[in-house]
């Protein structure tokens, strides 16, 4: 049974909306006590095509998928704020964004043209490749602490995966396990705390009231 709490929140943002004469924003989703609307996911589609290079796709599909995303990160960004995870600064990114900008739009003209085209602006860009960096951050500190890799786990995968592999590009060279041990420990690594994430967004989404207002995105 669907909670009443969002849904009031949500009618109450309506009339509110409603009441100050703004445009309407429609609500498409509430996670717990915060809402996300149906221009929160077009933009998410539009920067997240932008930094991929690819037109937006605002088909039913795709903005369900957005939603879905966004869900995820509101349920993420829940568990930053409560339990006081350590969190990038906003000049973190400068990097990665002055990295992005000189391979796909040295000139600046190129990238505000390029911004335009998607409707989004340099900070709905910013915003997005510090919360990829906040995300990377959290899953790290969160699940990492808490994974372990044996050498018989790094000597299977080794045996089983990246061996047969390489052999069949290289088939006259010869392959070490100690030159690849670092490189795949990382890799199984990252496995076990995606796995990890996953169960722990499962839960989290279990005891968080989750309501979809926009029947397409059902």
């Amino acid at each position: 049974m669907r909670s009443a709490a969002p849904i009031r929140l949500a009618l109450l943002a309506l009339a509110a909306t409603f009441a100050s004469g703004a445009i309407i924003d429609r609500i498409a989703v509430s996670v717990g006590n915060h809402v996300i609307t149906s221009s929160d996911i077009e933009r998410e589609i539009r920067v997240t095509a932008f930094l991929n290079g690819q037109p937006p796709d605002l088909s039913p599909a795709s903005k369900r998928a957005a939603a879905e995303r966004m869900v995820e990160q509101r349920l993420v960004r829940h568990e930053l704020e409560t339990s006081r995870y350590p969190v990038p600064q906003p000049a973190e990114i400068e990097p990665a964004l002055a990295a992005f900008r000189q391979r796909y739009y040295p000139a600046e003209a190129d990238y505000g043209r390029a911004l335009a085209q998607y409707r989004i602006d340099d900070q709905d860009v910013r915003d997005t490749l510090l919360w990829q960096r906040t995300l990377l951050q959290f899953v790290d500190v969160r699940f990492r602490p808490a994974v372990q890799i044996t050498s018989e786990e790094i000597r299977n995968y080794f045996d089983t995966v990246l061996a047969p592999k390489m052999r069949a590009a290289e088939p006259a060279k010869t392959f070490s396990l100690d030159d690849y041990r670092d490189q795949i420990e990382d890799i199984l690594a990252g496995q076990r705390e995606d796995r990890e994430m996953d169960n722990w967004m499962r839960e989290a989404r279990r005891q968080t009231p989750i309501v979809y207002h926009d029947e397409a995105l059902q």
